[in-house]
């Protein structure tokens, strides 16, 4: 009798141990799986990387407040053309138009010339930024220039109020890319576009760091993960390239 007990619970014991080994192995299972399906993914950073990755492509570190030099430096309207850029963004007088991660406003100083009787939010997160901005505004009398401190999930603008949003040189190095578009489709119009100027990593001779270039490819099957769609891409651009996207609709 006591060896039939003892056998018994040495049985118990055997299967109890292999029941929860199993259910350890699924909830570790389940573990990568989550892991694998999650929207961002880690890895060692790369030079001058996060090493948070977004479908493939790992996040640029963020040019903070001490590269406002670089973003007015004298040679830029001539290094990037952009002007012409400006010129393509198909505005009218009355657009409303947000210019996201607007640093020094180099962009959206020059855009608010273009739509005197619209209005361009400013949206940037760094409040250095955000500080300058709103001293130049001041400065150049631009009534219609709105700054907008933003989150890293959101552009805290209206939602369906823009004609167009644009990020130059600025979406490679956003935290959250996903929430950001989603957020930024929200803000447009039915018919409102958003584009990006990005540095061309398909072309060698554009000398900047790897991380803070990007494929066409690889912006479009972001977008596209994001509701929108490819509506204009221009090569006009010495070093960047003008990729245009329309906002889908749910019905598309």
């Amino acid at each position: 009798m006591e060896i039939f007990k003892y056998r018994s619970l040495k049985a118990l014991f055997v299967l109890l141990s292999v029941f929860f080994l199993n259910a350890g192995n699924s909830g570790c299972q389940a573990q990568v799986e989550q892991k694998a399906t999650a929207t961002y993914t880690t890895k060692a950073p790369g030079s001058g990387g996060t090493g948070k990755v977004y479908m493939g492509r790992e996040i640029a570190r963020v040019i903070g407040t001490g590269g406002a030099n670089w973003l007015d430096r004298s040679t830029r309207l001539k290094e990037e053309n952009s002007l012409q850029a400006i010129n393509s963004m198909m505005l009218t007088p009355e657009s409303v138009v947000a210019d996201i991660g607007a640093g020094t406003g180099f962009y959206t100083f020059k855009v608010a010339k273009k739509i005197p009787r619209g209005k361009i939010y400013a949206v940037e997160l760094q409040d250095g930024f955000v500080s300058e901005l709103k001293k130049r505004s001041k400065e150049q009398g631009l009534g219609h220039v709105e700054v907008v401190k933003s989150g890293p999930t959101s552009i805290q603008v209206p939602d369906a109020s823009l004609d167009l949003a644009f990020m130059v040189d600025v979406y490679h190095e956003l935290e959250y890319p996903q929430e950001m578009l989603q957020a930024i489709h929200r803000a447009l119009k039915p018919t409102g576009k958003l584009l990006l100027l990005e540095y061309r990593a398909e072309d060698p001779k554009v000398m900047i760091r790897e991380l803070h270039k990007m494929t066409a490819e690889q912006v479009t099957k972001e977008l596209e993960a994001n509701g929108f769609r490819l509506y204009k891409r221009e090569d006009f651009l010495p070093i960047q390239h003008f990729l245009m996207f329309e906002k889908q609709q749910k019905s598309d």
